[in-house]
């Protein structure tokens, strides 16, 4: 979730919160008010009717309420001297809405002429419950503003403000060590930002200079170890041809010249993970996994047969990406060669292309591979192969450094291999 939606979902909660609890404390608080108010009316209309009873004591017949907000009934002077005012809400049928309405009534007693009376007056609360209302929908409204305020502001104050962030962030992710040899330079007064910013320089010195030094260091290393290597290949090759060479010292130098093979392919294939892993193949060109494929089976097919291994193949789609030639004939290389080296005799390789999706299953072992440590590196799944056991891990290397996946299955008896390039198909 981006910073500026966080921000905009923290700010709802907490104006909804305030809000919310603002809305229960005015709306008692509007209650209480207007409660009070209608209660001075209904004592102020009490004494006026005391007033008019003083000059006309034919209001005491008044028992309903007919026209009248009053009525008055006869009390004993017990119950009248223990009397206390009640204000209370009720209900009550109104005859000219010819429904029941919300009104608030006033019980009290009163004495004229030694006799004893019940008071009851009422006032009617339908537009106070009105106002009421209308109050509610106006803190709703409110809220409605505030958080459409909120929105702008977020979207388009708060924005401006942590642009030089996002500057920074989308410098970063372009920023590539082999080719940017510029420190990041976004203008900006804010403090925090500019902190950002040197850190951020100093973390790329930093790994530039990690970056130089491996690849002067795999650079060094393929020339300095493969050189030597190849002159220990030829003169123990020019060994063998001796005449004087016994048969138990030819063996023995062949062993040798066969470990010495052993380390050269070894070399190589540590250094070319290093060069993926620095990100030193940077050469993308459009590449069909189809035309690619049936190319380098070509090159395998002699292998194949000698150990007695059907391949077919199944193109049910024309599969095209953007990638180092390279890299994606390494790829594939290895994976098809992983599934010849490790068939049985006989076996068979069932290779599939679609429109996104490389599959590559072989026969061989009865036994589900472990996935979480065949990519590992130097793992071997038998004792008997004499690879370098980093064949799948370069392969893992190679699809991490395009961010396409690498999946092992085991499906009826057949461990199968899936390489999806739908990140980096062609959009021709």
């Amino acid at each position: 979730m981006k910073l500026l939606n966080r921000s905009l979902i923290y700010l709802s909660v907490a104006f909804l919160f305030i809000i919310g609890i603002w809305a229960v404390i005015f709306y008692f608080n509007l209650k209480d008010e207007i409660r009070d108010s209608i209660d001075d009316g209904l004592d102020n209309n009490r004494l006026l009717i005391l007033q008019k009873i003083g000059s006309d004591p034919h209001l005491l017949q008044q028992n309903r309420f007919g026209g009248n907000n009053f009525e008055i009934h006869p009390l004993s002077r017990q119950k009248a001297l223990g009397f206390r005012d009640v204000y209370k809400d009720t209900l009550m049928y109104r005859l000219n809405e010819g429904d029941l309405e919300p009104v608030r009534i006033l019980h009290t007693a009163f004495s004229h002429n030694d006799e004893y009376y019940r008071l009851k007056i009422i006032s009617s609360l339908v537009e106070e419950d009105d106002l009421i209302e209308d109050s509610f929908w106006s803190v709703v409204w409110l809220f409605i503003i505030l958080m459409f305020s909120v929105v702008v502001i977020n979207n388009v104050v708060l924005r401006k403000v942590w642009n030089p962030f996002y500057e920074v962030l989308d410098r970063l992710k372009t920023y590539r060590l082999d080719k940017d040899d510029y420190p990041l330079d976004i203008a900006t007064k804010t403090k925090e930002f500019r902190e950002l910013q040197k850190a951020s320089n100093a973390l790329i010195m930093h790994a530039r200079e990690s970056y130089n030094s491996q690849k002067q260091f795999t650079e060094n290393a393929s020339h300095e170890l493969q050189t030597p290597l190849a002159v220990i290949t030829n003169k123990l090759e020019l060994l063998l041809e001796s005449d004087h060479l016994k048969e138990a010292d030819a063996q023995s130098i062949a062993a040798i010249l066969r470990t010495v093979g052993q380390l050269t392919k070894f070399n190589k294939s540590l250094l070319l993970l290093a060069k993926i892993e620095n990100k030193q193949f940077d050469a993308p060109e459009q590449i069909s996994i189809n035309g690619l494929l049936r190319h380098i089976l070509a090159d395998f097919r002699e292998f194949a047969e000698f150990r007695n291994i059907r391949i077919s193949i199944k193109e049910a789609g024309n599969l095209s990406v953007d990638m180092d030639s390279v890299l994606a004939g390494l790829l594939i290389s290895n994976l098809l060669k992983n599934a010849i080296v490790h068939n049985s005799d006989p076996g068979k390789i069932n290779l599939g292309i679609t429109d996104e999706e490389l599959i590559i299953c072989n026969s061989g072992n009865k036994n589900r591979l472990a996935p979480e440590k065949i990519f590992e590196r130097f793992h071997k799944d038998t004792d008997k192969n004499q690879g370098t056991g980093l064949g799948l891990a370069i392969c893992r290397s190679i699809c991490d450094f395009y961010g396409i996946p690498l999946t092992y299955r085991f499906v009826e008896n057949e461990h199968c291999f899936t390489v999806n390039f739908k990140k980096i198909i062609s959009k021709v």
